[in-house]
C-alpha cells in the first residue's frame, strides 16, 4: 500500500510546498494588515478571542471590524498549520528523507508562532515581541523556500570552487536578514503600533530609519559585487538579477513612504516587498550551497 502511495505523494509535493510557501508569506501580509488597521488587540486575549469565546462576539468593545481582522489572521495560522501537516505526510509517504527535517520544522515553527503571537497580545503588542514574530516568520519562509526548491529532486550540499563566492553568499544572506531586522526596529518606533495604547521603542525615528537605509545600501553594494564576481553559476546570477530588481524597488518604496508620512497602503506594499526580497536572497544562498543530487 505504501509503495502505491509513494508516486502519488511525490506528485503532491510541488503544490503542497508551493501552498506552504504562499501561506507563510500571506501570514506576514495579513499580520501587517492587522497592525496597519489598528486591529492588533481586536482579539484582546489569547488563546481566546475575547473572554469566554474563541471567536469574535457581537458586543465586543474593540469593534467587529477590528475583531474579525485579527481573528482572520489567527484563522490563517490554522490553515498554514494544516498545510504543514499535509506537507509532512506527503514527505513521509514519498520517502523523501532529505525533506523530513525541513517539513518537521515548519510544524514546530508554526506552533512557536502561535505561542509568540499569544505573548505579543498579552504584552499589549510590545514592539520587540512583534519584531520577533516577524523574524520567526522570515526563518519559516526560508525553510519553506528550501522545501519548494527541492520539491522535484533531492539536493546535496556542495562547495563552491571559489571560497570567495561562498563567503560573499554568506555575507549577503546575513546582511539581508540584518536589514529586515533593522526594519522591524523602524516599525517598532513608528506610528503603526497595531493599537493606540501599545508601547513604542524609544529610538529617534530619523536615526533608526537612516541606520536601516544604510544597511540596505550596503546590501545592494554587496549584491552588485557578488553579481560581477567570476565563477558564479547561471542560476545564482539569475537570482541576483531578480534580487537587485526587487531590492531597488523596495528601497524606492521605502524612501517614498518615509517622505509621505508612512501611509498605511505603502507600508503594506513595503512589507510585501520585504517577503519577496527575502525569498530571492534565500534562493541566491541555495544556488551557491546546493545542487541536484
Amino acid at each position: 500500500m505504501s509503495s502505491r502511495l509513494e508516486p502519488f505523494s511525490r506528485r503532491l509535493l510541488p503544490p503542497l510546498t508551493g501552498l506552504l510557501l504562499f501561506l507563510q508569506g500571506a501570514l506576514v501580509i495579513t499580520g501587517g494588515a492587522v497592525r496597519l488597521t489598528g486591529s492588533g488587540l481586536g482579539c484582546p486575549t489569547w488563546p481566546e478571542c475575547t473572554a469566554g469565546s474563541y471567536t469574535p462576539v457581537s458586543n465586543q468593545v474593540e469593534g467587529q471590524l477590528h475583531a474579525w481582522i485579527e481573528f482572520g489572521n489567527r484563522l490563517l495560522t490554522f490553515a498554514l498549520f494544516f498545510a504543514a501537516i499535509a506537507t509532512l505526510i506527503a514527505v513521509l509517504r514519498s520517502r523523501r528523507r532529505d525533506l523530513r527535517f525541513l517539513a518537521a520544522t515548519q510544524i514546530l515553527g508554526i506552533l512557536g508562532q502561535g505561542v509568540l503571537g499569544g505573548i505579543t497580545v498579552l504584552t499589549n503588542l510590545n514592539p520587540l515581541a512583534v519584531a520577533s514574530h516577524l523574524l520567526l516568520s522570515m526563518l519559516l519562509i526560508a525553510a519553506a523556500t528550501s522545501l519548494h526548491s527541492r520539491r522535484h529532486h533531492p539536493q546535496v550540499r556542495t562547495s563552491s570552487t571559489q571560497v570567495r563566492i561562498s563567503r560573499i553568499s554568506l555575507l549577503h544572506i546575513n546582511l539581508a536578514f540584518t536589514a529586515i531586522a533593522l526594519g522591524t526596529l523602524v516599525t517598532g518606533t513608528g506610528p503603526h503600533a497595531g493599537d493606540i495604547s501599545s508601547p513604542r521603542l524609544n529610538f529617534a525615528i530619523t536615526t533608526i530609519a537612516r541606520i536601516h537605509s544604510a544597511s540596505v545600501w550596503l546590501l545592494i553594494i554587496v549584491t552588485v559585487l557578488f553579481f560581477i564576481s567570476r565563477g558564479i553559476r547561471f542560476e545564482t546570477k539569475r537570482w541576483l538579477t531578480i534580487f537587485l530588481v526587487l531590492a531597488f524597488a523596495q528601497g524606492a518604496l521605502g524612501y517614498i513612504q518615509y517622505f509621505l508620512g508612512v501611509p498605511e497602503i505603502l507600508v503594506g506594499f513595503h512589507l510585501l516587498g520585504s517577503v519577496l526580497v527575502w525569498i530571492a536572497a534565500w534562493r541566491i544562498r541555495l544556488s551557491v550551497v546546493r545542487k541536484h543530487a
